[in-house]
């Protein structure tokens, strides 16, 4: 009688009203990556409640840190803040990717998130979802853009506008025929190509019209005309073409730049089994699908675009072909003193006369 009772209910809720370890998932994420529909749907299939805490990868690092990689059963950083941390701080379990449906994930992106969450020949991630920056196009006024290289094209001189941020930098590279992730393991090596693309974009700044700062002045940049490439992120893009749809978000030739949020699980997870099954029911097309619809962010999913609304699909379908989804270029983690020769490139090219 006894095991009858106990059947589908832990004995530790049963005597305490207590969840156990196993009834629970405790996921650290960002806001909207778990809408209340799918932790309704998911709790439903299998019984797991979810303590959902909301949290930005600065945060989460410095949690798992502090805990040594407990508090928490699923995260959900981004995956070029993995392998560096692991290294010095063992916060993550390497992920066992017998136990995800790997099927049901986009193959490009599920190599790129395993070799840039590496750590000693071991993946320590899963990709979810991802966003692009890439070029925004008046096709109309210029349609034979279609690259990087175009943001120095005269074609366009004086209709031209970028942000001086790193991806720029990055951007600019392989727009020139290079690639700056090849060169992350020799710093003198990266040092020289930063210094050929500030030459570059010193030497064209005259047809720059301005520099964007914010998702509203890559809009204005477009909508008012002063600007008919500009670089940009494709949402952005996308809001644009529905207003005007001589304007949208174009992925470069020479590959798009993109992030890329992940699934992580903690050192000191205390429901591993219930955290792979939460990932293989977010990955699920379906599942994955409904998340885009409402979010608006790609999904790693292989078969969601079969359950994307129109217009979503449609904002895919346009700036993506599947050879542009294997050529985005996807962020790996920086090297230490990168970014300073990166941000000294960016100061030389703002004060250039």
């Amino acid at each position: 009688m006894r095991k009858m009772m106990l059947v589908g209910v832990s004995a530790l809720t049963l005597t305490t009203g207590v969840l156990s370890a196993q009834d629970t998932l405790r996921i650290i994420t960002w806001k909207g990556y778990t809408p209340k529909a799918l932790v309704k749907k998911f709790e439903a299939e299998t019984g797991i409640k979810l303590k959902i805490t909301y949290s930005n990868n600065e945060e989460m690092i410095a949690k798992l840190r502090a805990t040594r990689g407990g508090g928490f059963d699923l995260a959900q950083p981004s995956q070029d803040r993995i392998s560096f941390v692991q290294k010095k701080f063992p916060i993550y379990l390497p992920m066992d990717y017998s136990k995800i449906n790997t099927k049901q994930i986009i193959p490009s992106m599920l190599a790129a998130v395993k070799k840039n969450s590496g750590v000693d020949g071991k993946g320590y991630a899963v990709p979810f979802c991802y966003g692009t920056t890439g070029l925004i196009i008046n096709k109309k006024a210029a349609p034979e853009a279609g690259d990087w290289s175009d943001l120095w094209n005269p074609k366009y001189a004086g209709k031209i506008s970028y942000r001086l941020k790193r991806p720029l930098l990055i951007g600019a590279a392989f727009g020139m025929g290079k690639d700056p992730f090849a060169l992350y393991g020799d710093k003198k090596a990266y040092a020289a190509l930063i210094e050929e693309v500030t030459q570059k974009l010193i030497a064209t700044k005259k047809m720059v019209k301005n520099y964007w700062t914010s998702a509203d002045t890559q809009k204005a940049n477009m909508t008012s005309g002063d600007v008919v490439v500009e670089s940009g992120w494709d949402g952005i893009g996308w809001q644009l073409h529905k207003s005007n749809p001589d304007i949208d978000f174009v992925a470069p030739k020479s590959g798009a730049l993109g992030w890329i949020d992940t699934y992580a699980i903690p050192a000191k997870s205390k429901n591993i089994e219930g955290a792979y099954k939460f990932i293989n029911f977010m990955l699920k097309p379906e599942n994955a699908a409904f998340f885009t619809n409402k979010e608006g962010y790609g999904t790693a999913s292989n078969g969601a675009e079969k359950f994307l609304k129109a217009e979503i699909k449609d904002n895919f379908a346009r700036s993506f072909t599947k050879a542009d989804i294997d050529n985005i270029k996807w962020h790996p983690p920086v090297p230490a003193g990168f970014e300073s020769i990166e941000s000294k490139a960016l100061e030389r090219i703002k004060a250039a006369k």
